[in-house]
C-alpha cells in the first residue's frame, strides 16, 4: 500500500493497480500483521478516486469485501462468506481481508490480501486461516483472479459512489451469515447475537443488557480461536 500511496501522491488515476505476490510488512486492521509466504498469496492495492462523504469509508470497506467474495466465488467455484466488517472466509476460516486507507484528501487506497496457494500455515494460524488451494485442492490462476478482483472492486466502488450506502448494506446483509442471528464474541469479551446493521454499516449486537452498536473490533463465533497479535 505504500507504493500505491506514492503513486497516488504523484497523481496516478483512479483504478491504478499495484500487485505483489509477497509482502515483507503486510498490514491489516488494528495493526495486525498479514502472513505472507512468497508466491502463495495475492496482494493488491488499488488507487480509488471517488466522491464520497467521510462517513462512507466503513461501507467502502464492506464493498471491497463483497468484491473479493464475488471474485473468488467466480474464479475458484467456492461459496465464500463475509465476516463483518472486512474478512472473506471459507469454512469459518479467513481467506482474504480488505482495508481502506486515505493517504491524501482526493485519493483512497484499497488494500486486499488473498490466500491463494498456501499449502499450510504456521501452527498458530492453522485453526483460523485457509487458502483457495487448501479448500479446493487445485491451482487457481492468479492472473484471472487479479483481473476479476480489480473489475469487481471498481464495480462495487461505483455502487457506493453512485447509489450510496444503502445498496452495499443490503447486499452485505444478504451475503453474510454474520450479520444476523450469529452468536459471536467481540474482542474476546462482549457476547451476543448479531441483529443486523445500522444505516452507517455498524454491527448491531443483541446482548443480555440490550442492543450494542459495534463500531470496530474482532468478531468471532463463540467457539473460534482469537487471532494472534
Amino acid at each position: 500500500m505504500i507504493d500505491a500511496a506514492r503513486l497516488a501522491e504523484r497523481g496516478e488515476p483512479h483504478g491504478t493497480v499495484v500487485v505483489a505476490e509477497h509482502q515483507t510488512d503486510g498490514i491489516g486492521r488494528h495493526g495486525h500483521k498479514w502472513h505472507s509466504e512468497p508466491g502463495d498469496g495475492l496482494y493488491i492495492s488499488i488507487i480509488l478516486r471517488l466522491t464520497l462523504p467521510p462517513d462512507a469509508l466503513p461501507v467502502l470497506t464492506m464493498a471491497l469485501g463483497l468484491a473479493v467474495q464475488e471474485a473468488v466465488n467466480l474464479v475458484a467455484g467456492v461459496q465464500a462468506d463475509l465476516r463483518w466488517p472486512n474478512d472473506v472466509i471459507l469454512n469459518e476460516k479467513k481467506l482474504a481481508g480488505t482495508i481502506v486507507q486515505q493517504p491524501q484528501k482526493n485519493a483512497l487506497i484499497a488494500g486486499i490480501g488473498i490466500n491463494v496457494a498456501h499449502r499450510q500455515f504456521p501452527e498458530e494460524l492453522r485453526s483460523i486461516a485457509t487458502s483457495l488451494w487448501i479448500e479446493t485442492g487445485s491451482e487457481v490462476s492468479k492472473e484471472v483472479l487479479l483481473d476479476t478482483v480489480v473489475e469487481e472492486v471498481l464495480r462495487f466502488s461505483q455502487i457506493v459512489e453512485k447509489e450510496g450506502k444503502a445498496e452495499i448494506l443490503r447486499q452485505f446483509a444478504s451475503k453474510s451469515s454474520y450479520v444476523r442471528g450469529k452468536r459471536v464474541v467481540v474482542d474476546g469479551t462482549l457476547r451476543g447475537v448479531t441483529a443486523g446493521l445500522n444505516d452507517d454499516g455498524f454491527l448491531l449486537l443483541e446482548t443480555p443488557t440490550g442492543i450494542e452498536t459495534i463500531l470496530t473490533g474482532g468478531v468471532r463465533t463463540e467457539d473460534e480461536p482469537a487471532s494472534p497479535g
